[in-house]
């Protein structure tokens, strides 16, 4: 028999639940999670022939059943002609030149295709980290009118704030971009003097 209190519970916890799933179906969650599917999606189907065959062949030779038939390869290869197998004819004698010129020629052609996979996810990344700063930017901008308005608001109603007038000028001020890099270079600088390998 459950207590009055676990009955008054249960309806606070289903609408807590409630809540929370109403903020998973948010409109706004929905419209950007779309947003960002249909740009990933564009960026996918704007990739060129090559760039496709290169990020399957990239997917494909990192997963298990590749793994798996290059140890039965060369089990079979080094089993054959290891003269182990009677009735078998060597035709690769250790140290087996054939199947190393094989494998090297894979790897670069592997490694190629890796290669062009991942300048095309770098190219994608940088994209990202550009429209990530442009929304920064923005929303910047945004708050720096919020707060104009909020001190106008608040001059105007004769509301007196925690927050002082140095304050509210440092923060309204526009960000000087170039400034912000400088420094950001300057931050930097020790770290790379610190890695940097000593004569």
């Amino acid at each position: 028999m459950s207590s009055p209190r676990a009955s008054r519970e249960a309806p606070d916890a289903a609408k807590r639940n409630g809540e929370v799933a109403d903020a998973r179906r948010s409109p706004a969650l929905d419209e950007n999670v779309q947003a960002i599917k249909r740009w990933e999606g564009a960026i996918l189907l704007a990739r060129s022939k090559a760039e496709r065959v290169s990020d399957w062949i990239a997917c494909t030779a990192a997963s298990g059943p590749v793994l798996m038939l290059h140890v039965v390869w060369f089990g079979v290869w080094v089993t054959v002609n290891a003269g182990v197998i009677r009735g078998v004819r060597t035709f690769d004698a250790f140290p087996y030149p054939f199947l190393t010129m094989t494998v090297s020629l894979e790897a670069i052609f592997l490694a190629l295709f890796v290669l062009a996979s991942q300048n095309r996810l770098a190219r994608q990344s940088d994209k990202r980290s550009h429209l990530d700063l442009q929304i920064d930017l923005l929303a910047e901008r945004e708050m720096t009118a919020v707060l104009q308005l909020l001190q106008d608001i608040a001059q105007h109603l004769a509301v007196e704030t925690t927050v002082t007038p140095e304050q509210l000028r440092d923060l309204m001020t526009k960000t000087d971009l170039r400034r912000l890099t400088d420094r950001m270079e300057e931050l930097a600088e020790p770290a790379t003097v610190a890695t940097s390998p000593t004569s």
